[in-house]
């Protein structure tokens, strides 16, 4: 790679993407008069010495034998897939059964309002397509809206959303047509939000278009007779004098062209006041739906694809706290929380080389999968599996295949009933208003087995008390205080639910638990009534516990303690769990919070790793075979917090002409027979441009200040970190 020629044009033709160009400081001698502030090439070490040992421990064993490498990293890329995708398939089939409720409801109004407006009149084709009103009354010119409140601060979360609520509403028989903010904004104007809501019906938009135009293709045949339904998801952000001139507009065919408005809104439903005019307002006939809150979103994702097994990846404590206040610091986003799960997934099959084994979790033949993907590793990678820290833990030494095919079994059946267990607590904690996230976060908790503070048996009910009252931390303990507290229908609801959840443990904690909890369901259900049973519990009441609990309540939180302490095992306690459970939240918090710009920096001082050409070798001196900006950034690298723009073009020109000077000798000593032509000098004018370009590129990438009015001769240097 050379400097480019005197000769040859500056085209974007002949640039190179900065991050390929960028090379490490030199150690030339370069003098300033302020003191020099080199950049720490090397990465912060990470506090989590475990996880670089192990990564350490890979890439040598995978070294040892590089023509597998490429076949394992294919195995954990496909593998990586197969899991994401399973993920987000049922992230889809949650969130799209979260709000098919509300799709329903806006589609049963869509039919009533249908039906109410061809009640009033139903015109013929030929009356449609009319320029006057059919008719007059101000109650015949009111268009149906629907107003959903989202409750959502980011709108990112209402696009999946609104994206399914059209297509719902298009299979079952509407014309869709949805508009953005951007559209509906004062420099598009009407006629500009008009046009596209044409052009999404309409195959052939006129240049001049008006509602007559939609009359007539509403008309036809295969349109008529449907409604029209105009989607505008984010109501607050657009412009308020656009949307009632389009509302005044379609309000007058309304009758004609039965079209329908559903409007997304985010913060209160009296946002419409403040956005629309009264005439505006008038011209509505209004219809107000909510959809669920973020926290119950929140709650069935975590139960989906964190509690249950869906796709055999876990994650440990730390990232699920980590996870959980990246959620709430993000205003509950949805979208943010699924994108650091993400991240997390890619993090763990990228450098976990043994985390293609976690596809196996899902297999009808888990075992028969495990054995014939470890019976064909290489040696090496088999000594790295039983050297987790939990294999020494657990003091499994030896390294046979049927050691590690039955830790994954047993994990894979202590992860069953650890989830069972967990949603019995979420059912009890629910009445209380207890996330699921919480009671997940303070469940992976490895500490909790092993200080075995988390089983509350030497609890007292006056600290008990205190937990519900606001002075407890534990959402467990919570949970247990609150089933002493509840009222029996609502403890009988519970009990039922609690039998439907320990159908998915294993068969041993299966039986065992059913037991108990048909014995308390068969203590309080007779062959009359539940209110038998209820009114017998009043009637002894008198000889309830000192603490006003029932007998039958203390019975279900006794059994649910029992069975927390039993079952529920954190997965980072058990052997070989580093397959499949990601518990390094260094590198996910560096990934997602962390200094871009810094790290592009270090990445620009690395270069010289990720460039294979041998012309900018030159050891620790500056090559002028560099790019300009790659020399530039070289011999800012020299300088203090301001850099002197004369000296850093001086040597910059410097670096250039010796450059051209070494060409030109070579071109002189060459022993072909026909002469070389030596090059023309580089002219000044050119290398004055160059490093005028090259400077500027250093201004966008964040590396420089431009200079100030007051002092025009000195640049700034910006750094990151020491």
């Amino acid at each position: 790679m050379s400097a480019p020629s005197g000769d040859t044009p500056l085209t974007a033709a002949n640039n190179i993407q900065p991050f390929l160009v960028l090379h490490k400081a030199a150690a030339s001698s370069v003098p300033s008069s302020h003191a020099r502030r080199r950049i720490q090439t090397s990465q912060p070490s990470s506090p989590s010495t475990y996880l670089a040992d192990r990564c350490h421990d890979a890439a040598r064993v995978q070294c040892e034998d590089e023509g597998d490498l490429d076949l394992y990293e294919q195995l954990r890329l496909e593998a990586f897939q197969q899991t994401w995708s399973k993920i987000q398939s049922t992230i889809d089939e949650v969130l799209k059964g979260i709000n098919l409720k509300l799709f329903d409801q806006v589609l049963q109004w869509v039919k009533e309002s249908f039906s109410l407006v061809r009640a009033i009149a139903r015109p013929h084709h030929t009356e449609v397509q009319q320029s006057y009103p059919l008719l007059t009354d101000v109650i015949c010119k009111r268009i149906p809206t629907a107003f959903i409140l989202t409750k959502n601060a980011e709108f990112v979360d209402d696009i999946t959303t609104f994206r399914d609520l059209a297509g719902h509403l298009e299979s079952n028989g509407c014309h869709l047509a949805k508009l953005s903010a951007t559209e509906l904004s004062a420099k598009h104007g009407v006629g500009g939000c008009f046009r596209s809501l044409l052009r999404q019906l309409l195959s052939d938009v006129p240049d001049v278009a008006g509602v007559s135009v939609l009359a007539s293709w509403y008309c036809e045949a295969e349109n008529y007779d449907k409604p029209i339904i105009v989607i505008i998801d984010d109501l607050e952000q657009c412009s308020g004098d656009v949307l009632g001139e389009l509302v005044l507009m379609l309000s007058e065919w309304v009758i004609k062209i039965p079209i329908f408005f559903v409007m997304g809104i985010a913060t209160t439903l009296d946002a419409p006041k403040k956005l629309l005019s009264s005439e505006a307002l008038q011209r509505l006939e209004p219809w107000k739906l909510t959809l669920g809150s973020p926290s119950d979103r929140m709650n069935a994702l975590v139960e989906a694809i964190l509690v249950k097994p869906c796709a055999g990846f876990c994650i440990g404590h730390e990232v699920a706290m980590f996870l959980r206040n990246y959620f709430f610091r993000h205003d509950g986003t949805i979208t943010s929380f699924i994108s650091a799960l993400k991240l997390a997934c890619s993090k763990h099959f990228s450098l976990e080389p043994l985390s293609f084994l976690c596809v196996g979790m899902l297999e009808e033949d888990c075992e028969e999968f495990w054995r014939d993907k470890f019976e064909a590793l290489p040696q090496q990678i088999r000594k790295y599996a039983f050297g987790f820290p939990s294999c020494a833990s657990a003091k499994i030494s030896s390294n046979s295949s049927n050691n590690i095919i039955e830790g994954l079994s047993k994990l894979l059946r202590l992860q069953k009933d650890w989830g069972s267990v967990l949603l019995c607590l979420y059912e009890a904690g629910r009445h209380d208003k207890v996330q699921l996230l919480d009671i997940f976060c303070e469940a992976v908790n490895p500490d909790l087995q092993t200080e075995n503070v988390l089983f509350v048996s030497e609890v007292t009910c006056e600290s008990l008390s205190g937990v519900k009252s606001g002075c407890g931390k534990r959402s467990i303990t919570q949970v247990i205080n609150t089933i002493r507290h509840l009222p029996m229908e609502t403890l009988l609801h519970v009990l039922e639910v609690w039998s439907n959840h320990l159908k998915g443990m294993s068969e041993i904690g299966m039986s065992e638990i059913n037991d108990k909890v048909k014995e308390l369901q068969s203590t309080t259900i007779s062959a009359d009534s539940v209110r038998l049973a209820k009114e017998k519990w009043t009637r002894r009441s008198a000889a309830s516990t000192g603490n006003g609990t029932d007998p039958l309540n203390e019975k279900a939180a006794v059994l649910l303690q029992d069975v927390t302490r039993k079952y529920l095992v954190p997965v980072e306690c058990l052997p070989f769990h580093e397959i499949i459970c990601f518990k390094n939240v260094d590198v996910l918090q560096s990934a997602l919070i962390g200094n871009p710009r810094r790290m592009v920096q270090l990445d620009l001082l690395k270069s010289q790793s990720h460039l294979k050409c041998s012309c900018c070798r030159n050891g620790t001196a500056v090559s002028g075979s560099l790019h300009d900006t790659s020399i530039m950034c070289n011999l800012a690298q020299e300088y203090g917090d301001v850099i002197n723009l004369h000296d850093w073009y001086m040597t910059f020109e410097g670096i250039i002409n010796s450059t051209n000077s070494k060409a030109k000798r070579k071109s002189y000593s060459s022993p072909s027979k026909k002469k070389s032509k030596p090059s023309s000098p580089e002219g000044k004018a050119m290398i004055q441009a160059r490093f005028c370009r090259a400077v500027t590129e250093m201004q966008i990438t964040g590396l420089v200040r431009m200079p100030s009015k007051r002092r025009p001769d000195l640049v700034q240097r910006i750094a990151f970190g020491p």
